[in-house]
């Protein structure tokens, strides 16, 4: 059985997108989200995290039990989370506390023990039946995009007909918004202090490595086109603290466009240049 993990951690992913919509803003007709001052294309942290959701899911599944032990998901389609927060209560056998009542800390540790997400990314599950809250120790920050990206949207038509009434049109119009090629840059920490709290363990710190770099294969659709990881490049510190701070490590990774006379349309348009000048106590993992 692992231990809890006793080193922070910091983690750079740079992914690409081509034809393809990595995270629609339906504030904007699902157009591909962008920072309206810059340009630059978003990603947010809760679409990342969805992602990593839904490949442990996969790669958890067992034919002869849903999940393998440990690793159910608590945010995910169809569930309701208040029923999720009573079977906490039902396998240790407590009677259910309500939100304005003190979370049982048995229920919450249970929480934290069954759901990898809990452990991982903390959540709020003091709505109607109380689990408490928890503060998980990896976080993200929203992805953006390495220069601004350019928003299209490409009308498709099909040949079949939704109603009889437009049997006569003999096709059908709609939208699809692209981004013809954006990378993407994504920031990390995870904290060994708030590890301790949730228990997250060298097993689970493996497999979020193992979804980074994995997730987009396991989510293409027709709507978000060809979305691969490029580079995971990690700063493991010596100490559970720290040995800087994160800002210093993130500055070690310059990407940058080899040229400007046309628009990027692919990753080798681009150089990653990490430092190999690290401060001391900080070992630097490139896992892709």
């Amino acid at each position: 059985m692992s231990e809890i993990i006793k080193n922070r951690y910091e983690f750079v992913l740079l992914f690409d997108v081509e034809n393809g919509n990595p995270n629609g803003d339906p504030d904007m007709g699902n157009m591909p989200r962008v920072d309206p001052q810059t340009g630059h294309g978003i990603v947010t942290d809760v679409c990342l995290k969805r992602k990593i959701r839904d490949y442990v899911d996969i790669v958890k599944k067992d034919d002869s039990d849903r999940n393998a032990e440990g690793y159910n998901i608590y945010v995910k389609s169809g569930v309701v989370l208040n029923d999720q927060h009573a079977m906490a209560y039902k396998k240790i056998n407590h009677p259910p506390k309500g939100e304005k009542q003190l979370a049982d800390p048995e229920a919450t540790q249970f929480m934290c023990d069954n759901f990898y997400d809990v452990r991982t990314f903390g959540a709020v599950m003091s709505t109607g039946v109380n689990c408490g809250q928890v503060r998980g120790p990896v976080q993200f920050s929203f992805a953006r995009s390495i220069d601004p990206i350019f928003q299209q949207e490409v009308t498709v038509t099909r040949c079949a007909v939704t109603n009889e009434k437009d049997a006569e049109k003999g096709q059908t119009m709609g939208k699809k918004q692209i981004v013809p090629y954006g990378l993407y840059r994504a920031e990390g920490y995870i904290s060994a202090h708030l590890a301790k709290k949730t228990e997250f363990k060298e097993d689970d710190l493996e497999l979020l490595w193992d979804s980074l770099i994995n997730m987009f294969e396991h989510d293409h659709s027709a709507a978000r086109g060809k979305i691969s990881a490029r580079k995971l490049i990690v700063f493991k510190h010596n100490s559970e603290l720290g040995c800087c701070q994160s800002h210093v490590l993130f500055d070690k990774i310059k990407v940058e466009r080899l040229s400007r006379d046309m628009p990027a349309r692919s990753f080798t348009d681009y150089k990653v240049t990490i430092s190999d000048d690290m401060p001391k106590g900080v070992e630097l993992i490139e896992k892709l």
